[in-house]
């Protein structure tokens, strides 16, 4: 699983930087980005890690990297899901994009949406003990002429609501008076909102000269919590800009499927937990510093050799 945005943080992955392969991940992306990606995670200011056009270059290049050096040493994937900008990080995973071209896909999506965001101003909120039915009424009612949408369903009890700000402040008003908690989310812009639909036209643009190959390993696509083909690719990606992130029927649908072990590769963890709450008896692991990596080699040879 792949970290969304948000999950950034000033130094993260640091020490994982001499592992040969995260090493060559980054250079690879320095190359195509035009910049020193290791630098920027290093070294930048919060305010500028956190800008939308560097957090998510630096969290796709992160979780490529450790996702990478995870496999080069026998731990291969049955599946790969990302949430959010964690679906573009899953591309080169499963072998649908290059590292190249994903890199260069980061780079031009989150330009789009660091600009819809500044033109189209837009808030985020998790609505807490939320489900899909109450939360689209909610919107519905809170609206009121303007954009107010379910954006991620994250697990049972956790629905993020994106919309104008008003709308936005409105909902909240109403849930904490049917007596539910809402936290707002510190976002730049209504993301998975009608609010983007300036992003997702130009992503569209851009994809029309961008060839996709079948997947490697499959990828459970956020909008439709079902795998990716080729085919589908850049109508699913441009639609995943306006279009709700189904991260909990992605997990059901891989549970099912027989998944049992999790592991989020990035930085944060967030959908490690989140992963707790949707299947209790799934092994998880997040894996994000030079000792959860080697810890959970450790582990998955343990458990090769029993």
């Amino acid at each position: 699983m792949f970290s969304g945005q948000g999950s950034q943080k000033p130094g993260m992955g640091g020490d994982l930087l001499a592992v040969k392969e995260v090493g060559e991940v980054f250079a690879c992306a320095s190359d195509v980005l035009g910049y020193d990606v290791a630098d920027l995670v290093l070294n930048a200011e919060p305010e500028k890690l956190n800008d939308t056009r560097n957090a998510q270059p630096a969290l796709c290049v992160l979780s490529v990297a450790v996702a990478r050096a995870l496999m080069a040493r026998g731990a291969e994937p049955a599946a790969v899901l990302g949430f959010s900008l964690g679906q573009v990080s899953a591309l080169a995973v499963s072998g649908m994009l290059s590292d190249e071209a994903t890199f260069a896909f980061v780079k031009v999506r989150s330009e789009l949406m660091a600009e819809a965001a500044a033109a189209h101003p837009g808030a985020m909120s998790a609505l807490l003990k939320a489900d899909e039915e109450s939360v689209a009424a909610l919107c519905e009612r809170c609206a009121e002429g303007e954009v107010l949408v379910p954006a991620n369903f994250n697990c049972p009890g956790q629905i993020v609501v994106a919309g104008a700000p008003a709308a936005v402040a409105c909902a909240e008003a109403a849930w904490a008076e049917a007596g539910k908690r809402s936290s707002r989310l510190a976002t730049s812009g209504a993301f998975h909102s009608p609010l983007l639909a300036d992003a997702a036209a130009g992503l569209a643009a851009y994809l029309e000269d961008v060839e996709f190959s079948e997947p490697r390993i499959p990828l459970i696509c956020n909008v439709t919590a079902a795998p990716l083909s080729a085919t589908e690719a850049r109508d699913h990606l441009v639609r995943h800009l306006t279009s709700p992130v189904r991260f909990q029927q992605s997990v059901e649908a891989l549970a099912g499927a027989g998944a049992d072990t999790f592991v989020e590769v990035g930085f944060g963890g967030v959908l490690a937990n989140l992963v707790k709450r949707i299947d209790k008896t799934a092994t998880r692991a997040c894996v994000q510093d030079r000792a959860s990596f080697d810890g959970f080699l450790a582990a998955s040879s343990a458990t090769d050799s029993e």
